[in-house]
């Protein structure tokens, strides 16, 4: 019995040995695994929804406005002009082919345009080209073995941290401290004029206001109209484009003759190739935004998978400690952590940051006899493809297996997004989530509470509720 249940998971060949069970991968498990949880899932909508339901609805969570039938059809027509599409062929018709050039939704820059400005997630055409083939230098694997060094640092600190704690941890605020403190470490040390506490103290004001969704933005009114949040003032906004700007011009002036973190990568790329501060700022203020919570969602995502299975949790633990029992975790060290690659991928196949994205048709498009009109609002919902029972054996379960023998088609599997638009940093975020799992996993081992699960919600990234309690012990 114990054996096909392990097959289940893994989707491996599992052979008897005498002191456990041997996985496909070159893993020892000690113990046989049970797999009967389901992982909460999000609440889709089960009825039409009209326009301002839709408004109303999804500036609270834009799940809640996603039909159902998107996790059994391919492609729903929505209301109006939206269309609802699940399909792998279309997709990568829309992403990678013909309408690889339909721009960002409308909505999508008026919701994040103050936080980003028009770097590079929202800007378009010749300026996108060019920023993109700025930056993209900045996220080769070349640069990725530094950064490690810096998450690992991090890792170990919250490991640390874990062990001296009482035993019981929110690992969304967990998580989202780590990604924080990253970010203060590979963007802006050493800046001498502010410390680390002030920094990641307004990055969390500035993320907090920024993850507020308007709903008149939903509703595509203009943008004179005052919105809630401007009670708030725009000062979070403020502070750190002033922030930003202040450590770009500080590191400029120290010309480093050795790059020491991202930033220092950042300004090396800008001395080839000058660009006004202003941009400069927007495209340093969307590294942060998009490094931040995304990361730290996956994350305790992640963490709660572990904890909700404990067996994988340990088969992991052991291939982490089979390669690095202790010390910084090193770039080279994950690229052979195949588990936990799994572990991650599977995270991110079930509860995606990046849960729906859109695009405006800027012609008319006919795909396998659908046809999009121009001003056609293309709704991806990554969330219900992810999930989606024609395109995937067991959709709703944790399955990490599936991402060490299948193959799937393009289109189907689109966490960071696709085509010339796919998120430039998807390597440096895959980097700091396995970097920082590893350094902790190999000191705690998280187990479920009695204090129920949040479910997913989706406003600027795809979160959990509330709180994530979770029991984190030494090992």
């Amino acid at each position: 019995m114990f054996e096909s249940c392990n097959a289940l998971i893994w989707g491996v060949e599992v052979k008897t040995k005498a002191n456990g069970w041997q996985f496909g991968v070159g893993v020892m498990m000690t113990t046989p695994v049970s797999f009967e949880a389901v992982p909460i899932a999000a609440k889709l909508a089960t009825k039409p929804v009209g326009l301002m339901e839709f408004a109303r609805l999804a500036g609270r969570n834009m799940l809640e406005v996603i039909p159902i039938e998107t996790s059994v059809e391919t492609y729903v027509r929505g209301p109006l002009n939206i269309h609802y599409i699940c399909d792998p062929e279309i997709i990568t018709e829309l992403l990678v082919g013909s309408g690889r050039h339909f721009p960002k939704a409308k909505f999508t820059k008026d919701i994040i345009g103050s936080a980003v400005g028009n770097g590079l997630i929202l800007a378009e055409g010749e300026k996108w080209r060019k920023q993109r083939q700025r930056y993209s230098p900045l996220f080769a694997a070349r640069n990725l073995p530094l950064l490690a060094t810096h998450f690992s640092e991090t890792g170990i600190e919250v490991a640390d941290s874990l062990c001296e704690g009482h035993g019981i941890v929110d690992v969304t605020q967990m998580a989202s401290a780590s990604t924080i403190t990253n970010i203060s470490r590979v963007i802006f040390s050493g800046n001498e004029e502010v410390s680390a506490e002030e920094i990641r103290a307004g990055l969390k004001i500035y993320f907090e206001y920024i993850s507020e969704i308007s709903l008149f933005d939903l509703m595509r009114l203009p943008k004179w109209i005052p919105r809630r949040k401007w009670l708030r003032s725009k000062k979070p906004v403020r502070n750190m484009r002033v922030l930003a700007r202040q450590v770009i011009e500080n590191r400029r002036e120290e010309n480093r003759d050795i790059p020491q973190d991202f930033l220092d990568l950042m300004i090396a790329a800008l001395d080839d190739d000058y660009e006004d501060i202003a941009t400069t700022v927007d495209n340093l203020l969307t590294f942060v935004v998009a490094g931040h919570e995304t990361s730290a969602n996956a994350l305790a995502w992640g963490y709660y998978l572990l904890a909700l299975y404990p067996e994988v949790q340990t088969m992991i633990r052991e291939e982490i400690l089979s390669i690095c029992p202790d010390g910084p975790v090193t770039f080279d060290d994950i690229q052979k952590m195949d588990l936990l690659r799994a572990h991650i991928n599977e995270t991110l196949r079930l509860y995606p940051s990046a849960a729906f994205f859109a695009r405006d048709a800027a012609e008319n498009l006919t795909i396998k006899g659908i046809t999009f009109k121009k001003g056609d609002a293309l709704f991806f919902p990554v969330y219900s493809l992810h999930r989606n029972e024609k395109l995937w054996k067991e959709p709703n379960l944790y399955r990490p297996g599936r991402f060490l023998t299948d193959k799937f088609p393009r289109g189907q599997f689109i966490p960071f997004g696709a085509g010339p638009r796919v998120c430039i940093g998807a390597q440096y975020a895959e980097t700091e989530i396995m970097v920082l799992i590893a350094s902790v996993l190999r000191k705690i081992e998280f187990s479920l509470t009695d204090v129920p699960i949040p479910r997913p919600v989706l406003t600027f990234t795809m979160r959990p509720e509330g709180p994530m309690i979770l029991n984190a012990t030494p090992v």
